[in-house]
């Protein structure tokens, strides 16, 4: 049975939940993904991130939005993730 979603420690946004709380709509996380633990992405066993936003809300996105960000090191770093006014991913900016 595959695990399709990435749990990080210290890190979930479901932009399903976004409708009641519509103030923003940009989020920042901080990631720091081991690249062992990305490599289950490419190997199909993962589809979703889910991580805490610096304003305390649990997101979930998906996992192939960050495959421009991979690194020999894995995935570390603040990420602005931008969606529209019906919580649909726009794009996603790499901040520190």
């Amino acid at each position: 049975m595959t695990d399709d979603l990435l749990h990080l420690p210290e890190i979930t946004l479901d932009f399903r939940q976004m409708a009641s709380n519509a103030q923003s709509k940009t989020i920042i996380v901080d990631l720091h993904i081991p690249t062992e633990e990305y490599l289950r992405h490419y190997q199909g066993q993962v589809s979703q991130v889910s991580a805490i936003a610096h304003d305390g809300r649990r997101v979930r996105f998906p996992s192939r939005i960050l495959q421009p960000f991979v690194t020999h090191e894995g995935i570390h770093g603040s990420f602005a993730i931008h969606f529209d006014e019906y919580h649909k991913f726009v794009g996603i900016d790499k901040i520190r």
